[in-house]
């Protein structure tokens, strides 16, 4: 079937061949490569789903072959790395084929880092959750990048920015920096951004909050199963920076029994008038509670 498909361009080589480096690594050359010597990129940030979509691509294997060949590398420890290609193998292990066609490029790890997310994220079914990571590893990847050239050619080199990065994907700089936020949410919150119960905005409030008290607020939305609105997401957040987020506080806001999270803010020379310059904030707002405490008693 593949040959038919890309007829004349694939070369067909022994299981022998591939594993001793027999294939010559060159850009563009195609080969017809066993599914048993493939693996997965590491920390690929794009899921594989028996969805739908998988059954289609399946089933047009099934009756045309695969019409663009996968991407890899060859792996230190044996075996070739996908780069671009992962649902391609998993639709022809659904096929039921053995072997499907490759090109064999020369990739160090950032270059191939970027090629693997340019090569999956302009699909239309992107999820939140892959965007935000795929996006997080070709940001480090330019960044080493840039930081190899500096040491390499002595030269200021000017690192690639989210800006950079957004016009290439589409999407502006700020666009790029809410979505690595994300990186920053628990699995649970995540799925929930997948499942639209949380929009990007309000994910991104969530991010700034520590993953204990993340964790609180996961356990309050599996409780109720309830979509957040922009509101509880600002809410949640004052109340984290204010240390003020417990169980109780969680709750209140999320079922929208609370009031508004009221944050008070003292300026160091307002406080200068009544603690020592060497008092650290913990031990001012230890102090401050603890007259408050009394105050309240005596009331």
């Amino acid at each position: 079937m593949h040959k038919q498909n890309i007829k004349g361009q694939i070369k067909l080589v022994s299981n022998d061949d591939l594993l001793s480096g027999g294939v010559k690594h060159d850009e563009g050359e195609i080969v017809e490569m066993p599914l048993v010597n493939l693996y997965p990129f590491k920390n690929h940030p794009f899921k594989v789903l028996d969805d739908e979509h998988m059954k289609e691509l399946a089933e047009s294997i099934k009756e045309k072959g695969v019409l663009s060949p996968a991407i890899v590398r060859k792996r230190a420890n044996g075996g070739y790395e996908i780069i671009s290609g992962h649902r391609r193998k998993h639709a022809c292990e659904l096929a039921g084929l053995m072997t499907m066609p490759v090109i064999i490029k020369n990739l160090e790890d950032d270059e191939a880092t970027i090629l693997m997310v340019d090569a999956n994220i302009q699909r239309e079914d992107i999820l939140p959750s892959e965007r935000a990571f795929a996006l997080q590893m070709k940001m480090k990847a330019r960044k080493q990048q840039g930081e190899r050239n500096d040491l390499s050619s002595g030269t200021e080199f000017h690192k690639s920015t989210s800006e950079e990065i957004g016009k290439e994907e589409g999407l502006s700089g700020r666009q790029v920096r809410q979505y690595v936020r994300l990186t920053k949410l628990l699995p649970g919150i995540l799925d929930r951004v997948d499942k639209e119960k949380i929009g990007i905005k309000q994910a991104v409030d969530l991010s700034f909050i520590e993953k204990p008290e993340q964790k609180l607020i996961l356990l309050e939305l599996e409780k109720t199963d309830r979509k957040m609105t922009g509101r509880q997401a600002k809410q949640l957040r004052e109340a984290a920076e204010g240390g003020l987020l417990d169980a109780d506080t969680v709750c209140e806001i999320i079922t929208g029994k609370s009031a508004v999270i009221k944050t008070v803010t003292l300026s160091e020379k307002e406080l200068s008038k009544f603690f020592p310059s060497e008092m650290d904030s913990h031990e001012i707002k230890t102090i401050i509670f603890r007259l408050l405490d009394e105050w309240k008693a005596k009331m």
